[in-house]
């Protein structure tokens, strides 16, 4: 359940409540924006700010910030680092590479959009959108090289398919916070965002990308040359096509070329293989067929039916994840010619990227504890049942706010999931589930200059501001407002 306070920790009015609220998302809107001050400090401060101005006393604002810091480090951090695994050896073995080289190679023409959308999707399950980024940049520009089908009609798609899975499926970040603080069932949420996924992809993927290719010229940028491509993330653009990321490569001109253990790595990655395409694909699908099966058994199963029971415990999110990381080892790790050694080493290895999604993710989950314990998320929630507002509809338009002023879709979906977590309680179980995927959508709404993910897009694929407006911006508005409209529309027959 959602934690609440056994006691509210103010007895203010509904106006000092609404202007507690307004002035602490104003602190963490504007320490983000303007003072460039890290999301982790400013919801510290925000959450601060919103306790104090409702008249809580600085001890009951710290005590219920710590208590929702806790609980969602608790409820969801285990998921993120497993699901980190489980990225970094997809990364690591080459898996990757197999996975987007092969379909690439078996499509051509007017498919190969279509085709990278789906490698992006399939890639993007278990991989943060940053590192999926990195990973299929470098091919998608060798692609647009060598086709001359051109880099948006290439691009675009791929994009499109890493960012609405960021946004709508488990166990990305913003997806596991709303579906953490609406107490969501998982499964039913990852039924439902694959569903809505699916045509939002689609449009905003191949679609979009055909129509905006013919509008704007972007040339293919040629590929820089790094010094070295390091462990931390993947191959960046201007690695060299089939580089494994992560691996150590030696480029003439380092002090350290001719050096033996240089050397012997790089003889060591020459040799080493890749897991094959089918190991790969099947190990990043695992997790999300055994908390589907969960779903599906809940669903059509009676309980007390053995079967339910087994997919009750094998679809719950940290076993199936941690199924997945197990079988990962053997079949991207063992496979690829890793030994134990280097296996653990690349376990290890994923976890200090992710330190700082965690603080701010649990950052995240105190200030809406603050929200929630102070009483603002009721009044909201009287609010909109005097106005008639629908729930979804609600839960989107703050994640959009937040969303465009603070460039941060894991802030706005946390703030959104806090504000309408009352009016969670008064739904049933699918339309709490569409209400996390409605914030969720709301929170990819018209990414620009204050999000980090436009900047690594521009640079990239060597676009001006103007022009990666008008292709990132409106792709993300896109998929915002199209899988919200799927997430309405799925609301009327579930």
């Amino acid at each position: 359940m959602i934690p609440f306070a056994a006691e509210a920790i103010t007895h203010a009015g509904k106006s000092q409540l609404v202007l507690a609220a307004v002035l602490g998302i104003a602190a963490v809107v504007v320490l983000i924006a303007w003072a460039k001050f890290h999301p982790f400090l400013a919801l510290i401060i925000g959450s601060g700010v919103l306790g104090l101005v409702a008249g809580a006393s600085p001890g009951a604002t710290v005590t219920s910030f710590t208590n929702g810091l806790g609980s969602t480090t608790g409820s969801i951090g285990l998921l993120i680092a497993l699901g980190s695994m489980i990225g970094a050896l997809l990364a690591q073995s080459g898996g990757a590479d197999g996975i987007v080289n092969r379909i690439v190679e078996r499509v051509s023409g007017s498919a190969l959009p279509w085709a990278m959308a789906g490698v992006a999707a399939l890639v993007g399950l278990p991989l943060f959108f940053e590192v999926g980024v990195v990973l299929l940049v470098p091919i998608v520009l060798l692609v647009a090289r060598r086709t001359d089908i051109g880099l948006l009609r290439i691009g675009i798609p791929a994009l499109a398919g890493l960012s609405v899975l960021h946004g709508l499926v488990p166990p990305h970040p913003g997806p596991l916070v709303a579906i953490s603080s609406l107490n969501a069932d998982l499964g039913l949420t990852l039924l439902f965002g694959l569903i809505c996924a699916i045509p939002t992809v689609i449009v905003a993927g191949p679609v979009f990308g055909n129509f905006i290719a013919k509008r704007v010229p972007v040339a293919v940028p040629a590929f820089l040359e790094p010094a070295t491509v390091s462990g931390g993330g993947g191959a960046g653009p201007g690695a060299a096509p089939g580089a494994r990321p992560g691996a150590d490569v030696p480029v003439p001109g380092d002090e350290d070329y001719e050096s033996p253990g240089r050397r012997e790595r790089a003889e060591a990655e020459a040799h080493r293989g890749t897991p094959g395409f089918w190991p790969a694909v099947l190990t990043v699908l695992l997790p999300i067929v055994l908390m589907l099966a969960r779903a599906i058994g809940e669903l059509t199963l009676d309980k007390g039916n053995h079967l339910r029971n087994a997919l009750d415990v094998l679809g719950n999110p940290p076993v199936a994840l941690l199924i997945g990381v197990l079988v990962a080892m053997w079949t991207l790790g063992k496979r690829a010619g890793m030994d134990r050694r280097e296996t653990n080493a690349v376990l290890g290895g994923s976890l200090p990227p992710i330190a700082g999604i965690l603080l701010i993710v649990a950052a995240g989950g105190g200030f809406k504890q603050v929200l929630v314990d102070a009483g603002v998320g009721n009044v909201v929630a009287e609010a909109a049942k005097d106005a008639h507002l629908n729930a979804l509809l609600l839960g989107w338009l703050v994640a959009v706010g937040i969303r465009v002023a603070t460039g941060s879709a894991t802030v706005a979906t946390i703030t959104a999931a806090g504000i309408v977590a009352p009016l969670a309680t008064t739904l049933d179980k699918p339309t709490v589930s569409l209400l996390a995927l409605a914030i969720g959508c709301g929170s990819l709404f018209f990414s620009h200059v204050n999000d980090a993910g436009f900047w690594l897009v521009k640079e990239y694929f060597g676009m001006t501001v103007g022009q990666t407006i008008k292709t990132w911006s409106v792709m993300e508005t896109i998929i915002s407002v199209v899988g919200g409209i799927c997430v309405f529309l799925l609301s009327l027959v579930v």
